[in-house]
């Protein structure tokens, strides 16, 4: 097989994969454009090596699984770099690596007739997303693309972020266009050129389903047998999956991940039904969630089935998606209790009313009731710090730092932007910073920092909407969420017998996970949480 490199402008490519911190890319080098810059080549460090202008490329050979390896080495300037050896499918170099949160791969083709060209793949943008869908291409087909440059907006299953271009050229296909659906982390959305005379050669591009890189979520599995995949690439997975189910039943042993292994048991899903998806066969927790969608997409179709009944379905969004789940996952497994205290807050709402003209004079935004809820909720975690925890199985991590992630509701779904040292900061800059946060989350625009890192969660229901009091889920891994109703007025005894006087109460109701915060420790925090609303100037000193 010739692996050739153009020009040291290529071989500078390979080190921005090779360093790259995020952004998924893949490139495909083609032997008929490689001709034309062939050189002289030579066999060092392994079964087979191209020398190519100051840097080579080397193949080995691992004999006990048939598999080749490759190594990229250059030396410029008495410098030099070489990248980790990867395992690689026999039929071509196919290597993946590591940059930050995205995978990154690149592909020597042999036998595609196409000019040099990267592959853009969906990037990771978060910890916990698999696959994301296309909001809308800011670039278009033809585009000139430099470094920086926003390229399209990604939905992620937290919000929607701007996706960058890593390397200056043109856009020359878009694989998946505006509004495309459920994208898997590493597959192809679009393809760049260097030439603009590329452009139109990727006119009737596809991506084919070996093209893509796989998804950080799940390991690479072993490659098929040479021979049979060059027979019908398309039909490579079955041989995998045959082997899979073997090793994954052999010796009545099935082999799981420990993530995948609870999955199943909270959802009840025998693991002897499924084929596992990972090396040798091994169930990983994509594994569960697939079979898990699956089975509610059959329900959705049997009530759907049911005569004389109108209905519309609406899409879900990918973010919704994702809170359903952590709901469910919170619901079944953290043991919930809840505490409700009602609190006087006639003092609350005068102080509330001697700070906004301030505000206005000074140009801030207003003090809302919730704001000072905020305060009030940070300064109660400072003073019992043990509410302020996550379970950690082994050990209970507390942390130093009170971030309150607000819950603001939009029609997108449920956000929980995070109010960061919220204990540190004034009434006035908490304002601001939750109304800032909740307008970027009403227009889908949060960007992971400004959701990542919550340690306690305040939600509100009682000022936009009225309810009285009802009791939160627990958004882990937080032990507690705190959640508020509206002020109400009630007739109270007076200070003399016989007297009565009006006053303003509000009910507030702890969720936690008792694994981490026994019920004297809840108690202790509303506590400290009632105190501060009752006398509100103590959380001005």
């Amino acid at each position: 097989m010739a692996l050739l490199l153009r020009h040291s402008r290529k071989l500078r490519r390979v080190h921005v994969v090779l360093d790259c911190e995020r952004g998924s890319i893949a490139r495909h080098f083609s032997v008929a454009a490689a001709k034309e810059d062939a050189v002289s080549s030579s066999s060092v460090h392994g079964e087979y090596g191209k020398k190519v202008g100051r840097s080579s490329i080397f193949l080995d050979r691992q004999s006990d699984k048939d598999l080749h390896t490759f190594k990229v080495s250059s030396r410029e300037a008495g410098g030099s770099y070489s990248s980790k050896r990867m395992p690689i499918a026999a039929t071509g170099v196919n290597s993946l690596f590591s940059c930050g949160q995205v995978v990154s791969a690149r592909h020597f083709s042999s036998g595609a007739d196409l000019p040099p060209h990267e592959a853009i793949g969906m990037p990771s943008l978060s910890p916990t997303m698999t696959e994301g869908n296309i909001a809308r291409w800011v670039k278009k087909e033809g585009d000139k693309v430099s470094p920086g440059e926003v390229l399209c907006e990604v939905e992620t299953d937290k919000a929607t972020v701007e996706m960058e271009c890593m390397e200056e050229g043109y856009l020359a296909k878009i694989v998946c266009g505006d509004g495309a659906k459920e994208i898997k982390v590493g597959e192809i959305i679009a393809i760049t050129v260097e030439e603009e005379g590329d452009i139109e050669k990727f006119k009737d591009y596809k991506a084919s389903s070996s093209a893509a890189a796989p998804a950080e979520s799940k390991p690479q599995s072993e490659p098929v047998e040479p021979k049979e995949e060059k027979k019908e690439v398309s039909k490579a997975p079955e041989p995998t999956a045959t082997k899979t189910e073997e090793s994954s039943q052999s010796g009545d042993r099935l082999f799981s991940s420990p993530v995948a292994r609870k999955l199943a048991e909270d959802n009840n899903v025998p693991l002897s039904s499924l084929k596992g998806t990972g090396p040798d066969g091994r169930i990983l927790k994509a594994d569960i969630e697939d079979y898990l969608s699956s089975a509610a997409k059959g329900s959705k179709k049997e009530a759907a089935a049911a005569p004389g009944l109108g209905y519309v379905d609406l899409p879900n969004t990918q973010i919704r998606k994702v809170t359903a789940n952590r709901l469910l996952q919170s619901k079944q497994t953290i043991p919930h209790y809840y505490l409700t205290v009602d609190s006087r807050v006639d003092k609350l709402i005068k102080l509330r009313s001697e700070l906004n003209p301030m505000q206005d004079a000074s140009g801030g935004k207003k003090i809302s009731i919730n704001d000072l809820v905020i305060k009030a909720a940070a300064l109660a975690l400072r003073k019992v710090p043990a509410c302020n925890s996550s379970w950690m199985n082994d050990f209970i991590r507390q942390y130093h730092n009170v971030n309150i992630n607000v819950a603001v509701q939009t029609e997108h779904g449920l956000f929980v932007p995070v109010v960061r040292d919220a204990d540190k900061k004034g009434l006035a800059t908490i304002a601001d910073e939750v109304k800032q946060l909740a307008l970027r989350a009403k227009d889908n625009s949060l960007k992971p920092e400004d959701y990542e890192g919550g340690t306690f969660t305040v939600s509100n229901l009682g000022g936009p909407f009225g309810i009285k009091q009802f009791c939160a889920i627990v958004n882990p891994p937080q032990s507690a969420i705190l959640a508020i109703g509206s002020a109400e007025k009630r007739v109270v005894p007076g200070a003399a017998e016989g007297q009565y006087e009006i006053g303003s109460f509000m009910s507030a109701t702890l969720s936690c996970d008792h694994r981490v915060i026994d019920g004297a420790m809840g108690a202790e925090w509303l506590k400290a949480f009632k105190g501060y609303l009752e006398d509100p100037t103590t959380m001005l000193l």
